[in-house]
């Protein structure tokens, strides 16, 4: 046990953890805390994760910041899910809308209910039961008291500097420098201060590591290791590049599948963020650069860029008296849109377990169970996209489609594809609502579902599931344009 009360913390890097983090632990903790930021102007930040999930919306609830502020800050634009196309043959669509679909009851889910319905020829689509999603595809929005369950796209370099502005009205020192040597304590091994470029020494008790992919402290100063999951994720690189807009911004982030990977567009109010996610195995950096130029719309706004990746997790993301956030802790490609998500949930771990009073190996170790378990149930939902897939068109989706895949995902698809059913852990980022959506959408479909839907008699499952599609179609046809919508509430200046 580490018994130095803790008074003063370091967090190496801005970009969106860095800054997170900073205003986090400032508005959270109080002001019985030093908390000092050090980045480097010289260094530049990824920036590119600009779509989020629902948990972003209550992170911002308990830090108490204005929504309409926030979204003309980073331009953001409203998201009710994905739209993945080309996943399942190559010529399909489905969307992975927030929220639950349907009805459900005690001993089944809806989607039994969905399927005794298609036996008695209901023929209507999953997605015909989840609100947000028929909003999404009718380009609609509103906010509401038990209305829609919604994210945001939002410019990440202009939330960092939101964030900035918020973290430091609330105590957090910024001190610019580049980080050139980690010093650490001869006897403990923890790190001591960080030797700036400049000459100055920032000395911390908590060190919190948001240097991105190098981990400058986790890694390189603590050698924590790294496990790597690219077998199961094959892709290790994407290529980034802004466009104008040349119409409304859709309330979704579209997920096209390509030959050896997928292309992002990600669409904010004046701009669109496009990528495309590869593996350099199947495609070279300039022909995934062509490829990505060429399925494009509207001018680019800069050169586009690749960035290199390798997606797995640092074996520890707390190891001594330093925490990963960010880049630094690990990487899961940003297809399920997870990454501020996971910055926001090892800071909010963070202050639940915080060392106030030195720390505890028992709470570093419950910290690093969770984190590992909350990455592997995430890790296999994102490979579900690429396995659950009936394409072989190209050597890249024949790798997907035919690899091992993790126990854990292995038996929750066998135990959908068998029965219907779906369980999910207390915790866990995606519902039943989001496994049952993918499953189906990637052409997994059950052998039989739980009878207790079949009690109801054909009248009255009819009139249960029309009730809930008239619901949602009378819902939606009363809202104003996403783009409407946007102008009165959060229009932000260019």
């Amino acid at each position: 046990m580490n018994n130095h009360k803790i008074t003063k913390i370091v967090i190496a890097g801005g970009g969106t953890a860095g800054w997170m983090a900073a205003a986090s632990l400032s508005k959270l903790l109080g002001k019985s805390f030093d908390i000092t930021l050090v980045e480097s102007d010289e260094i530049g930040t990824v920036g590119v994760g600009e779509a989020a999930i629902p948990t972003l919306t209550a992170f911002h609830r308990l830090l108490g910041i204005n929504e309409q502020a926030f979204m003309k800050a980073t331009h953001a634009t409203f998201k009710l899910g994905i739209s993945f196309e080309n996943w399942k043959k190559g010529d399909d669509e489905y969307m992975h809308g927030f929220g639950r679909v349907g009805k459900e009851c005690w001993a089944g889910e809806f989607q039994h209910f969905w399927l005794h319905g298609k036996q008695n020829n209901i023929d209507f689509g999953f997605e015909h039961y989840s609100p947000e999603i028929q909003a999404a595809k009718a380009e609609k929005f509103a906010l509401a008291k038990g209305g829609l369950n919604y994210s945001y796209h939002l410019d990440a370099s202009l939330y960092a500097k939101f964030l900035r502005t918020f973290a430091e009205a609330h105590g957090v020192k910024r001190i610019e420098g580049k980080i050139i040597d980690v010093a650490k304590d001869s006897k403990t091994g923890d790190i001591k201060s960080l030797q700036l470029a400049n000459g100055n020494v920032i000395e911390g008790q908590l060190f919190i590591d948001c240097t991105g992919f190098v981990g400058l402290l986790i890694e390189k100063a603590l050698h924590t290791g790294y496990e790597d999951w690219s077998h199961w994720l094959p892709c290790d690189s994407a290529v980034a590049v802004q466009t104008k807009s040349v119409s409304a911004p859709l309330p979704y982030t579209r997920s096209i599948a390509r030959e050896s990977g997928w292309q992002w567009r990600i669409p904010l109010q004046h701009r669109v963020g496009n990528g495309l996610v590869f593996c350099s195995k199947y495609l070279a950096d300039d022909d995934a650069k062509t490829l990505l130029m060429n399925n494009i719309e509207g001018e680019p706004i800069k050169q586009p860029r690749v960035i290199k990746f390798k997606t797995g997790r640092r074996r520890k993301g707390w190891n001594k008296n330093c925490v990963a956030l960010g880049l630094s802790s690990g990487f899961l490609e940003p297809l399920e849109s997870t990454s501020i998500h996971l910055i926001m949930s090892g800071i909010l771990r963070l202050i639940r377990l915080f060392p106030f009073e030195g720390i505890s190996p028992s709470a570093v170790n419950e910290y690093n169970q969770q984190l590992t378990t909350e990455l592997e149930h995430i890790r296999d939902f994102i490979i579900l996209h690429y396995h659950a897939t009936e394409r072989a068109d190209t050597p890249f989706w024949q790798y997907c489609k035919n690899m091992e895949i993790p126990d854990s995902l292995k038996q929750r698809l066998a135990l959908f594809k068998e029965t219907g059913r779906i369980f999910t852990a207390e915790g866990e980022l995606f519902r039943v609502d989001s496994w049952a959506q993918v499953m189906l959408g990637q052409g997994v479909y059950p052998e039989q579902y739980h009878q207790i839907a079949a009690i109801m008699k054909p009248h009255e499952l009819d009139k249960f599931l029309s009730d809930i599609r008239q619901t949602i179609d009378k819902a939606v046809a009363n809202l104003p344009s996403h783009q409407s919508f946007l102008e009165q509430y959060c229009r932000s200046s260019r």
